[in-house]
């Protein structure tokens, strides 16, 4: 890291929210491997241990769609909490990567894109320690965002089958123009960027780009972070669901591991030509609209 931080009474917040499936494994792994320098630097690391990341422990629990405002308030305390806890000194800007900040996937299946997130972000605001300096987002096309969601959600349990749950997927109520403004609306960041997952670079490029510094001397992790089954696994996974097992992690992780070379596709999920068509779509129109909004940069 070749800049310090900017000196604030407030300590600032540099916060990449996400998306899921855009690469936060691979980035919260990029913050441990560089958490000796960056934090020489000036910065506060808060992110979580999933997938065996070292030094992660981030734990936010944040609001479900079924929580009113008191239980929001609560939480949002909770939050603050925990946050100071993981904190070395009040008066450093905090570096915050989570990917669950506007919800969890599960509510896909429902037709319903992070239907907490307003309720979510106002909690996490009061939670944090400064104004959020720059809010991150990396984003990736409906079609893609929707099976890879899927195809994730069948590695630990039985799902229903794609074919069933497309017409909802289609149905969605809103998208990444409607979440962002939620999220703006919230977090009031002084920055704002919105990367496309195809534009996404490195690990070490993207926080040096959150940072607004230069990214010079940060490294990269060498090993893959939560790498994506092949279908045959995921049949595999399944059929074994479907006998009424339950897995462990390291069993169905295994599992993965075995068919890891059976790479051909086998049709366990995918949306019709059509349908891709009109999702990539929706996403080019909301990327175009949300590139017009004031504070806002678009990477693409």
């Amino acid at each position: 890291m070749s800049e310090s931080p900017p000196l604030a009474h407030a300590a600032p917040v540099y916060l990449h929210a996400g998306a899921h499936r855009t690469g936060t494994s691979s980035f919260q792994m990029c913050l441990s491997l560089n958490a000796d320098a960056l934090r020489a630097a000036g910065y506060d690391l808060a992110y979580p241990g999933r997938d065996g990341i070292p030094g992660g422990n981030l734990q936010l629990r944040l609001p479900a769609p079924r929580h009113g405002p008191r239980k929001v308030r609560r939480l949002g305390e909770a939050a603050g909490a925990h946050l100071a806890a993981l904190r070395s000194d009040a008066t450093r800007p905090l570096i915050l990567s989570e990917e669950n900040i506007p919800g969890r996937m599960l509510h896909f299946y429902q037709g319903r894109f992070y239907p907490a997130a307003a309720a979510r972000a106002r909690a996490l605001k009061t939670a944090l320690p400064g104004p959020v300096a720059h809010l991150l987002y990396v984003v990736r096309p409906y079609d893609t965002l929707y099976v890879s969601a899927y195809r994730k959600r069948a590695e630990d349990r039985p799902v229903e089958p794609f074919a069933t749950i497309r017409p909802r997927l289609m149905a969605m109520d809103r998208g990444w123009l409607e979440l962002m403004e939620l999220l703006i609306e919230q977090l009031t960041p002084a920055r704002v960027t919105v990367v496309d997952y195809a534009a996404r670079g490195s690990s070490a490029a993207l926080l040096g780009h959150l940072l607004e510094a230069d990214p010079a001397g940060l490294k990269e992790p060498g090993q893959v972070v939560n790498l994506s089954a092949t279908d045959a696994a995921l049949e595999a996974l399944q059929a074994r669901y479907a006998r009424g097992e339950t897995l462990e992690r390291d069993a169905w992780k295994a599992v993965i591991a075995e068919h890891a070379e059976a790479q051909e596709p086998r049709g366990f999920a995918a949306f019709t030509q059509g349908e891709a068509e009109d999702l990539r779509a929706r996403y080019a129109a909301d990327m175009e609209r949300l590139g017009r909004m004031p504070g806002v940069s678009v990477v693409q």
